[in-house]
This record gives C-alpha cells, structure tokens and sequence, in this order.
C-alpha cells in the first residue's frame, strides 16, 4: 500500500511542479510583452538599453579621454601661454569627473531603481559641462598679448581645426545611442571653432569654418545612422527574448501533453492486458457451449430456432473474439512490443494455406479465387504467423467487399528490386480516392463499410501495414470506383535469402581412393644468400 502511495504522489508532484513552471513562464512571458507595449515614441527598455551602451563607453575609455586632453594642453602651449593651457586642463579635468561619477553612479545601480527620465537629463547636463570645457580649447591662447609669427597661428588654428574633428569622433562613436548628449557634447565645441576662425576675417580660415560647420552636421547624420542600427539591435534582441519565452512555454505545454499522453498508453495498455483476459474467459466458453448446441452433440433440439440462436451466438462471439485480437496486436504493434519469431518460409505456400481457409467461404458467396504464384522464388526470411495475418486480412476483405459473381486474384511474384510482393486484387466497387487515407487508419471505414451489411472494425487494413513495416517493407492501396481494388506488401531484398551456389560444380568432385596414400606437397624453397650477403 505504500509503494502505491509513493508511487501515485510522485507523478503529482511532477504534475505541481511542472504547472508552477507554467505559471512562471505565463508570467515572464507576460511581462515581456507589457515591457514591449510600453512607451511613446521610444521603448523604456530600449532607453534604458541605449542609456547605459553610452555609459559603458564612456567608463571603458576614460583613461585614453584623459590621455587625449593632456596631448591637446601640451600642444596649445605653443601658441598660447602654459597658464591658459593649465587652467583649461584643470577645468576639463573636472568637468569630466563630474561625467563619470555620474556614469559610474548610473551603472552601479539595478535596472529596476533606475528612472529613465530623471538620469537623461543628469546625463545631458554631466555631457554639457564636458562638451563647454572642450569647447574651452578653441579658446585657448584667443587673446594672446605675445606676437606669433604667421607661421604659427596658421599650425595652431588647423590644429584646433583637426582637434574638433578628433573630438567630434570619439563623441559620435560614444553618444550615438542618446542623440541629446552628441548635440550637447559637440555643438559647444564647433561654435567655438566657427567663431574663433571667423574672427580672423581672412578666406582660407572662413572656409575652414564652413568645413567646421559641414564636419559637424556630416557627424551628426552619422550619428543617426549609428543609432538606428542600435535600435534595430536592441528590437531584435527583444523580439528574439519574446519569442524564447514563448518556446519555454510552448516546451512546457508540451512537456505537459508528453506526460499526459504517456499516463494515458499506460493506462491503455494495462486496461488492455486486463479485459483481455477477463474477456476471452467467458468467450471462450460462449464459443464452446454454442458450437455444442449448434452440433446437438448432448441429443437433438426440438425447436429449430433455438439452434439458428445458437449459431447466431456463435458467430458474434467469434466476431467478438475477433476483434479484441486485433485490438491487441495493434496496440502491441503501437507500443512497440510486438516481436517477430523469425524463420524461412515460402510465401506461396503461406498463401496457398490462407487460400484454402477461406475457400469455402469465396465459394459460400459465389466469388472465383484465382492463384497466380511464382515457384521459382526462393525463401523469405519472415514472422509466419505475421505474414498469415497479413494474408487473411486483405483476403478478408476481399472476398467480403466483392459481390456475388466476382473475382479475386492472389499474386505472389519478385519485385524489380529483388524483393518479393504479394498482392489481392478483386473487381468490386472499389474505393473513391478521398477514402483511401482514412481507411488506413485505426478504426477507420470507408463508405463502402457503411452499406454493406458485412462492415468490418476498420482494424485490418492498419495492422497490415504495421506488420509489414516491421518486416522493412511497404504497403500499397489502390482503387479505383467500379474497377476494382489491389492491395499489395512489398518484402525488402533483405528479407529473400538467395542459396548458395556449391564450391564446385555438381558431378565434378575428385573422390580419393580408399587406403590412397596422401603425398607430401613440396613447397618452394626461398633463397636468402642474398639477403645474408648484404647483410
């Protein structure tokens, strides 16, 4: 009683188990999707997505910004005095930790305490402080009281001018993910080109400013473009998330339907093991009692309608029996326990047997057999009792959907391949075409069945097919209205054993002669002197 208790507890604790993942799965699932029907014009989690690939760039790269800004210091020195370049370092320097202590503050936070809105705008304000103290170095040395030769205030303005494209590179390639903080981050900076070469007045530098102009909004274009494709990124990794999501669930509800469909053959097969015995018991004897009164074996019934009771018994009882063999081969075929006891065999010797078995009853219905069979085949490698079956099925159905008066054809001949087939063939009503996949299958008749007073259980035709697949070979059906219907099973090449052909021909064998002595066979000697020689 225990072992039964645990046994039953465990698959519920699967089946407990197995719907809270369910529900855990609903749920993320759930989630996903109201996360993706969020927002206005843009996803929160895409913000947030773009928000910290910004962030993460900028923490990457610090030391190589520092690098730079001291490169820029150094190098405005000559063209300006070593205080105006320290102060500028000194305001960059700060103006630029002010950005990382915000970034390094964002990125140590958990998505889920982070509002999107309120740290864009930190954002974008740290970005404008670090965008005004670049936009500082075009500044530098604006107002120097030393005179510069010509020389020189040519380098150090096309040094500004390329340092503005530096920068405007490095800012496109970090802030492309948030559009606000390039505008905020470049913009200072190119205005302060533009007027610094503007206030030259001379058309080599105009045009340099116009190129400044130019670089920025070519930038700036870029930038979208970069942006876009993040997106993109960012919508396909979510779609693809979504779709996992749904797969776990799908996999769930199908892990589920597994179990539930295995419980159920279980069941099914312990049903069937069960009533099989409890069935054939009383059958047995219906069977035996009224095959008795159907012989008036114990003496002579009076009333003749007791005995056509009897044989009415008798035949249902038989078709009963019948039907729960074929039941059970089907579902042993299904369950994969239906083992082939196999063995040589002629095939037309099995059909000749199955023909004679029904023979009377073709004969009782007024139908002609037919034999055409190949003697020359050789012998198959097969289950006998399978074949039999195979035989008497689609015999069976032959001669009971063929009317009175008709023909039925059985054909054993080698197939093209080397194999052996076997096939019925009768000149009934036939099959319309649209029937022909559902008598195929379990249970499954034809409208034929319906009409006819002799309608099957629709288990023939399935079993045949599955013995013969376990055989390797293949089931045919064709049919065609008022002409008739063929069934055929193809054995493989594999199942025919061919005979070995004798090591010498027939009549030529040499006989040694009694008290013939055997003579020694000399074998060749090998000369080796000159193998020894070399050696």
């Amino acid at each position: 009683m225990t072992t039964a208790h645990s046994a039953s507890a465990t698959p519920g604790k699967q089946g407990a188990r197995a719907s809270r993942m369910r529900r855990a799965d609903a749920e993320r699932l759930r989630e996903t999707r109201e996360r993706l029907a969020q927002g206005t014009t843009l996803k929160p989690e895409f913000e947030y997505e773009l928000m910290m690939m910004f962030v993460r760039n900028e923490l990457s790269a610090q030391a190589h910004m520092w690098l730079l800004a001291i490169i820029f210091s150094l190098a405005s020195t000559y063209w300006a005095p070593p205080v105006h370049a320290a102060l500028w370092l000194i305001c960059l320097i700060g103006a630029k930790v002010v950005l990382l202590l915000v970034c390094r503050q964002l990125n140590s936070m958990p998505p889920a305490d982070v509002k999107v809105g309120t740290w864009r705008r930190r954002l974008v304000i740290a970005e404008a402080i670090n965008g005004t103290a670049w936009a500082g170095f075009a500044l530098v040395g604006i107002h120097n009281p030393m005179p510069s030769p010509s020389e020189l205030v040519f380098a150090s303005h096309v040094f500004i001018f390329a340092s503005l494209i530096v920068v405007l590179a490095i800012r496109m390639t970090f802030a492309s993910t948030m559009i606000p903080i390039l505008y905020v981050g470049t913009i200072p900076m190119t205005i302060a080109v533009v007027l610094r070469l503007g206030m030259l007045n001379q058309l080599f530098y105009l045009a340099l400013a116009a190129m400044a102009v130019g670089v920025q909004i070519y930038f700036i274009f870029l930038a979208k473009g970069l942006y876009s494709t993040a997106l993109a990124m960012l919508e396909f990794r979510a779609e693809k998330d979504a779709l996992i999501a749904e797969l776990e669930e799908s996999k769930s509800i199908s892990d589920e339907a597994r179990r539930r469909a295995e419980g159920a053959n279980l069941a099914k097969s312990r049903f069937l093991a069960t009533m099989s015995h409890e069935l054939r018991t009383p059958l047995n004897a219906i069977l035996g009692f009224s095959e008795v009164m159907m012989s008036e074996i114990m003496g002579p019934m009076q009333n003749k309608l007791y005995k056509d009771y009897a044989g009415n018994i008798h035949d249902s009882g038989r078709h009963l029996l019948n039907l729960i063999n074929e039941i059970l081969d089907l579902s042993r075929i299904e369950a994969g326990k239906y083992e082939l006891h196999e063995e040589p065999l002629r095939l037309s010797d099995v059909v000749e047997d199955c023909h004679q078995l029904l023979k009377l009853r073709a004969e009782g219905k007024g139908l002609h057999l037919i034999d055409a069979f190949d003697e020359s085949l050789p012998q198959l490698w097969a289950d006998e009792r399978a074949v039999r079956q195979i035989c008497l099925n689609l015999m069976s159905n032959a001669i009971k959907f063929t009317p009175r008066g008709g023909t039925v054809t059985l054909t054993v001949k080698a197939a093209a391949d080397g194999g052996q087939i076997m096939s019925v063939r009768d000149n009934g009503p036939g099959i319309p075409e649209e029937e022909l996949p559902k008598v195929m299958q379990a249970f499954g008749q034809g409208s034929l069945a319906h009409q006819t007073a002799e309608g099957g259980t629709g288990l023939g035709l399935p079993i045949v097919k599955n013995l013969i697949e376990l055989h390797g070979g293949t089931f045919e059906l064709r049919s065609e209205q008022r002409k008739g219907t063929e069934a055929s099973v193809t054995f493989p090449k594999q199942r025919v054993l061919q005979a070995v052909p004798p090591l010498q021909p027939l009549g030529q064998e040499r006989h040694r002669q009694p008290f013939e002595p055997v003579r020694a066979v000399r074998r060749p000697r090998i000369r080796t002197t000159a193998v020894h020689e070399r050696a």
